[in-house]
Formats: C-alpha cells, structure tokens, sequence
C-alpha cells in the first residue's frame, strides 16, 4: 500500500506529539509519500510554524519521567510513554525513583514544565544524570533542549505509527501459485509502463531513533537468494545468499548505491544486512537483516527498505 493512501488523522499525530497546533499542522501538510518526508515537515512545524505554547502544551501531555501516567491520560499516548520508560524502570528501586522525584520536583520548580528527555534504549542511572546536568542551565537554553528531545520522541513515534499504518499483504502456499502465475502475466502486461530509474531499484538509509538523526558509517550489505526453491521461515531451502554490493552509511544515514542502476529488478528473494553491532557495540542486537520478495509484477518499482534503530529495538517498512 502506498504511503500516500494512508489515513493518518489529527488524533494519530497528537500521539505522536501532544501538541494540537502541531497536529493540525500535519494533517494541513499531508499526505506524504514516505516517512522521510513526513519528518521533514515535522521538523519544519516544530521548530519554524508552532510557538512556544504549542512546546508547553506537548510537553504537559507527558507523564513525569519515572510516574505512571494518570487515568485520564490520552490511552494512546501513555501507552507509548510507559513503553518508552520500561527499561529504564524496570529494576529501579525505590529509593533511587525517590530520588529521580526530587530532582523532577526542583527542575518542574525553576523551569516551569517537567522534565523531557527521550527515555527510549536509556536507564534510569542515564536520566538521573542527564536531569542533574540540565539543571545547571539558563531556561532558555533549557527550553530548546526540551524541544529537541521532544522532536527525538515525535520522530520515534512517527516511525511506529507508519510501520503500524502499512498495510501487508500476506500469501498463502495454497493460492500462491495462481498468484504467481497472475503476476507473472501482471508483469508482462506493465512492460510498456516502465519507468525510467534515476536511482538503482533497492536503496536503504537508517535513522537513530534514539539520538534523532541520522546513523552515520552503518555498512550494508545487500544479498539475492539463489537456489531452486525460496527460503522460508524455519528452512533455508536449496541454495545460498549471493553479494549483490554493499556499502555505509552517509552523514544523511544513507547507504551509497548496492547495486547497479537497472531498469527491470530481477524478481527473488532479497536479504539487506546491517551491522549495528559495530555502529552500536552496547546494543542488543550483533547485525539486523532484513528478507523480503520481489515478484514478476514488482520488478519495475522502486524498494526502500529503511532501518530506524536504537539499541534495543528496531522497525522497518517499505519505502517509496
């Protein structure tokens, strides 16, 4: 499904930001055709179009970091709250939240809002110090700070609720081969509306959600599947992986081109691989690698397959 078919209402961005001028803003900038894009303009709203009102509003709508959300608290938005604080939370003791309270309590006190930071992949040792060190601020510094770390959280959220809008379209062994063969026939019929490529037809980038920005010098490498039967969950099936090309990241977190720049992509099984345990040593996960098909019928699109990472977590979609 096409991003730019996505419903994504008022009340999605106000998920994604507690602030109802930015949410509005969104929807007034919408649709758009890749999660690349939508951050874009978020960024531009946040930090160029909405005042200082809409900062407070957005930061109001958070639970004071190491508390519960309340009950009458958006269901939706606390929900990702108490996912992004879990770690950091979930062997803390008592005495050290009592302490992550008193510091909240002083810093709420001289800066007049509570205390923003992006909990997502940190503990509870990383914010008590981060929450001390920001303290010593001057509050117009502290206020863009605060602004900064709530574009980290928009943009993390952002990424979830695009994974969770793309729509995937799942195949079953018993109607696969009439597909097949209907796409097959599908790709014949498109051969006279092929597009002309500017870019090879698989491309990537990666985004550290945890920082906010892009993740530079990631290495990628970018595999076919050859064998006479597909792998499949569980079985590797009759063949092995092949090297397509690989590459690293750039200053913008995209990969140099992994492959040539062909017209018709040749239709099999892709595997794109990330080493995020070199990029990230003190992250859970040693490389990610992301498998996923192109049909008969796919062979003249374009396949974007992002990474938004942070230590202990990662998403994907298809891009355009």
């Amino acid at each position: 499904m096409a991003m730019t078919t996505m419903e994504i209402r008022e009340e999605d961005w106000k998920v994604c930001c507690g602030s109802s001028d930015f949410a509005k803003l969104m929807v007034k900038a919408s649709p758009f055709n890749s999660l690349d894009a939508a951050i874009e303009s978020a960024r531009d709203i946040w930090f160029n179009q909405v005042n200082v009102a809409a900062w407070l509003e957005a930061f109001a709508a958070h639970p004071q970091i190491g508390k519960s959300p309340s009950p009458s608290s958006n269901s939706d938005f606390a929900r990702r709250s108490v996912t992004e604080q879990s770690r950091a939370f979930a062997t803390t003791s008592a005495s050290a939240l009592e302490e992550l309270a008193e510091w909240n309590v002083l810093y709420r006190q001289k800066f007049g809002f509570i205390f923003i930071i992006c909990a997502s992949g940190r503990t509870h040792a990383e914010m008590l110090a981060e929450l001390k060190g920001r303290y010593a601020n001057r509050p117009i510094v502290e206020l863009e700070i605060a602004a900064k770390e709530q574009m980290k959280i928009t943009e993390l959220r952002m990424a979830k609720l695009f994974s969770e809008k793309a729509k995937v379209v799942s195949q079953t062994e018993s109607t696969k081969p009439q597909e097949d063969r209907l796409r097959i026939i599908g790709g014949h019929l498109n051969v006279a509306e092929a597009p002309k490529r500017s870019r090879p037809p698989i491309t990537t980038h990666v985004l550290d959600v945890s920082r906010g920005a892009p993740a530079v010098g990631v290495e990628v490498h970018l595999e076919v599947w050859n064998g006479t039967t597909s792998p499949s969950f569980g079985h590797g099936g009759h063949g092995d992986w092949s090297m397509v090309g690989t590459s690293a990241t750039d200053k913008d977190g995209r990969s140099g081109p992994l492959m040539d720049l062909v017209e018709a992509l040749k239709p099999g099984t892709y595997r794109i691989s990330f080493n995020t345990g070199k990029y990230c040593p003190g992250g859970f996960f040693p490389y990610v690698s992301i498998a996923f098909e192109v049909t008969e019928s796919q062979k003249w699109e374009h396949f974007h397959v992002p990474l938004l990472l942070s230590p202990f977590s990662f998403t994907t979609y298809r891009g355009s």
